[in-house]
Parts: structure tokens; sequence; C-alpha cells
């Protein structure tokens, strides 16, 4: 009787209550709750917010671009002076590109020091006001082989004949200077007036016939200011050319 109805040990029912309840409830909380966190917040946040090595290095390297999508300002500049005869003045690249002069006048000169840090064949000068492309001076030997051999197409023993008659006896007709040659100079006349040194002056009121004569261009290759500086031919004509053109005009007169 004592033992069912006196103090005694606890129910055997309420023991494993208190384990069952309180062993389960931490370990969902840590597995569940943490590592949720640790694997799907932190992740998530470096692959959004940095990007890839290589897309760094791209971006890094890519020139900004200009306002209006076009070329920028140094490839503008080149792209000037490459199809510029003359010097041009920062105002004038200043008003074609819309750039302040400053800016302008900066660029200039920082191509210019580049071309000569990286040893061009050529300079960016200021010269005459302006701002033009001339081949450097190291390499001046190499552009006048090139000049001179590869692009000049030289005058035949021929064609330097009937050109000194021509400069010498001006305005004449073709017949006149295959007189004084002595061979037909149609052809020869014809490469002249091509090359640009010979162009027609005009008709004989007599005969009609063309009359030819030198250009201006025939001055410039020779370097003479004008006709009267040519040299005195007389001394290495034969007497006979001398002699005609006046039997010419005798006739000609009476």
């Amino acid at each position: 009787m004592q033992n069912g109805s006196g103090p005694g040990p606890a129910d055997p029912g309420e023991a494993p209550e208190q384990p069952a309840a309180e062993a389960p409830e931490q370990p969902a909380a840590e597995d569940a709750g943490q590592p949720a966190a640790e694997d799907a917040g932190q992740p998530a946040a470096e692959d959004a917010g940095q990007p890839a090595p290589g897309e760094a290095e791209e971006e890094a390297a890519a020139p900004p671009p200009d306002g209006d999508g076009g070329p920028g300002l140094l490839a503008s500049l080149e792209a000037i002076m490459l199809v510029a005869d003359e010097p041009v003045s920062e105002v004038v690249i200043a008003q074609v590109l819309e750039r302040p002069r400053a800016e302008v006048a900066v660029a200039l000169r920082d191509l210019a020091a580049g071309y000569a840090q990286e040893g061009r064949g050529f300079d960016l000068r200021e010269v005459a006001g302006g701002w033009r492309f001339y081949t450097r001076e190291e390499c001046a030997a190499v552009v006048e082989r090139f000049v001179t051999d590869g692009q000049e197409v030289r005058l035949t023993q021929a064609a330097l004949e009937t050109l000194a008659v021509v400069a010498y006896r001006q305005p004449v007709s073709r017949a006149r200077v295959s007189a004084v040659r002595g061979v037909n100079c149609d052809g020869v006349i014809r490469t002249l007036v091509l090359r640009g040194l010979v162009a027609e002056a005009g008709t004989d009121p007599e005969t009609g016939a063309i009359l030819f004569a030198t250009t201006g261009y025939f001055l410039e290759r020779l370097g003479l200011p004008s006709l009267e500086a040519l040299p005195d031919l007389a001394p290495f004509l034969p007497e006979h050319v001398d002699d005609e053109p006046d039997t010419g005009h005798e006739s000609a007169a009476s």
C-alpha cells in the first residue's frame, strides 16, 4: 500500500519526454538555419557583385568611347594629318572636331611626343602656324632612293632633244621640231604633252598648224623662274639649226 500511495520514484513515463523535446530542436536549428545562410547568402553576393577576372581586364583595356559614338580625339587627329597637304592650324582642327582648342593642342603635342619616343619613320611637327606629318631626317636617304629609283621615269634621249627644241623655239609646230631633229617627232611630242611638260599654244596663222610651248611644270621641274633663265644653247647646236629659222622668217617676210 505504501508503495502505491506515498511519494516514490518518478513515473517512468515522464523521463523520456524531456530528452525527446530538447535533443531534436537544437540540431535542427543549426543544420537548417546557419548552413543555409552561409550556402545561399554569401556565395550569391559574391557571384552577383564581383566581375569575373577576364571581364575586369577587358573593361580596363577598352578605350573610352567618344561622346557621339565616333572615333576618339587621337584617332581623328591622325586621320586629318594623313590627308593634309599643308600645315593645319589648331583653330581649324578644333572647329572640325568641335573640341576646345586647348584640348586639341595638348593632344597634338602628346601625339608628337609619342611618335618621337617610339622612333617612328615620321614626325608630327608644328610649322608655319599649323601641324603636319613629315618624314624623319634619319630616313631621308631611304625616301630619296624610293622617289628617284622607284617612282621617277626618266625621259629618253629623243624626248630630251625634242623638249629642248620646243623650249628654245616656242611656240613651234610639230613640223618645225621634226625638221630641226631630222626625224618625225609626233609620238615624242604626245609623250611630253601627257607628262605635262609641253602644251598646245594656239595655231600658226599662216599654216594653221598647232603650236606647242613649255608649261609652268617644265619650269618647276628645272627650277627656273622663267624662260629667260634658260642657258644659252647656241654653242651646243649644229650650225644649220641656227640658220634654218632665219631662212623661214625671210621667206615668210618676202
